[in-house]
């Protein structure tokens, strides 16, 4: 007897599941960080002439276009002036400057872009936010995110659509009438 072979079907592709993807927003711009514990004093302490004379003696067309993140990795204290001094230097340069790790840059971009999104959009629909991603996208957007998609989806899962984690779902309301 004959085995009839019936069709492939793709029931992630048939479910109705919107997957977001966070990295869609990660920045286009490549991002370079500098950390200027490396012109200080035995890395504690700013000498202002030294200083100047280091940040006078960078190369800033290295940071062309580039999303530039300033910060010191050491505990010493650094006045304000110190990283609009750096600001002004990279300006005519770099595409955006960021006081700041570049940890700290990611999740306060995340959250500029998250907070513009319209979520209307997904009323009652199914959404996957995609896990896994191949660039550091923040802890903290997933978390937005969510927060932001509630008011609207039916459901909210993290991970692949063929594997997901459940981490919201609308309660069933009942027709009383």
């Amino acid at each position: 007897m004959l085995h009839e072979e019936k069709p492939l079907v793709n029931r992630v592709a048939n479910s109705g599941l919107i997957t977001l993807n966070l990295e869609d927003h990660y920045p286009t711009s490549t991002i370079s960080s500098l950390d200027i514990k490396q012109f200080l004093f035995k890395e504690l302490l700013l000498k202002e002439k030294d200083f100047r004379k280091a940040v006078k003696e960078i190369d800033w067309t290295q940071y062309q276009d580039h999303v530039l993140t300033v910060f010191c990795s050491s505990d010493a204290i650094i006045p304000v002036w110190a990283y609009m001094l750096i600001s002004t230097a990279a300006a005519p340069y770099a595409k955006e400057i960021y006081q700041g790790t570049q940890e700290a840059y990611l999740i306060g971009h995340y959250e500029q872009v998250l907070r513009k999104g319209e979520y209307a959009q997904f009323e009652q629909k199914r959404i996957v936010i995609k896990g896994c991603s191949n660039k550091p996208v923040p802890a903290s957007a997933y978390a937005t995110l969510a927060a932001l998609l509630q008011p609207h989806a039916q459901s909210i899962m993290y991970g692949e659509p063929c594997s997901t984690v459940p981490i919201f779902k609308r309660p069933r309301v009942l027709d009383t009438k």
